[in-house]
């Protein structure tokens, strides 16, 4: 089976010639295959987020390659690769636009990938689809379609994103640290929706995580990055026999001396 997703070679500085010049992604090559969950961890700086940057098309690369589904993406620009990716942020605020109501950012969730034209932006058969939608959440969101979204909190907001992500089925869904911010309760609401609606569309998904715990008990693969590059990739019946101690002996014999600082960032 040839994978979705092929990476070879992906290299990318920031500050290049400068004094501040970071390597922030190093000759990186993976192949992600169809409905794989995979989490990512690493210390700060490893390159998580930048490698999910990349596949995002936020900025060009110095070098390498990326094709999804046989196609060479490389020198895509954002927002054409937008009609393949869905996308959650750590930052909950990000994901919605605050001025418009739910139903609006709805429908513009609704019409990734599509042309737009001038017609109604909300139409009546979209609302009942929205309510539908909104009532798997559990959060009484249907009763609300026209309230703005800066009016809801931040574990809301992160679950409409959640929504509006995986409303029109992406090719690739990206969540960088998509409960950082939120608290306990929320965060693990959040989570158990990401496995849902993951489990439901098959979807392939990358979620970067600081949590161990997460990222052995989700999804089929894990991956570490360390200096811009893959040095662990875990998956199948050797991840599920994985424990947060035997996968942070690991990370400090990867990274010596340097990884016993980092360990209390991964916990």
């Amino acid at each position: 089976m040839s994978a979705q997703i092929a990476i070879a070679g992906m290299t990318k500085a920031f500050n290049k010639g400068g004094v501040n010049e970071v390597l922030a992604l190093n000759g990186l090559t993976l192949n992600i295959d169809e409905g794989d969950f995979i989490t990512i961890i690493g210390s700060n700086g490893a390159g998580k987020s930048t490698f999910l940057n990349a596949l995002a098309g936020c900025f060009p690369l110095d070098s390498g390659t990326i094709s999804m589904d046989g196609e060479d993406v490389t020198g895509w620009a954002e927002h054409r690769r937008a009609a393949k990716i869905g996308r959650v942020f750590q930052d909950p605020l990000l994901g919605t636009c605050a001025g418009a109501t739910i139903e609006q950012n709805l429908a513009l969730a609704k019409k990734r990938g599509m042309r737009r034209g001038l017609g109604l932006g909300v139409k009546s058969k979209d609302r009942v689809f929205f309510s539908e939608k909104l009532a798997m959440l559990g959060l009484g969101l249907e009763e609300r379609l026209k309230t703005a979204t800066g009016l809801l909190s931040g574990g809301q907001r992160q679950a409409l994103t959640m929504l509006m992500a995986t409303m029109v089925r992406p090719r690739l869904l990206l969540l960088d640290e998509h409960t950082a911010a939120l608290d306990p309760k929320t965060a693990q609401m959040i989570l158990e929706l990401t496995e849902r609606l993951v489990v439901e569309q098959r979807l392939t998904t990358l979620m970067v995580t600081h949590n161990m715990q997460q990222a052995i008990s989700m999804g089929n693969r894990l991956l570490m990055f360390h200096r811009g590059t893959v040095v662990m990739d875990i998956r199948g019946e050797e991840k599920k026999a994985l424990t947060v101690e035997e996968l942070l002996q690991r990370f400090t014999e990867l990274r010596g001396e340097e990884g016993l600082s980092d360990r209390m960032l991964l916990c």
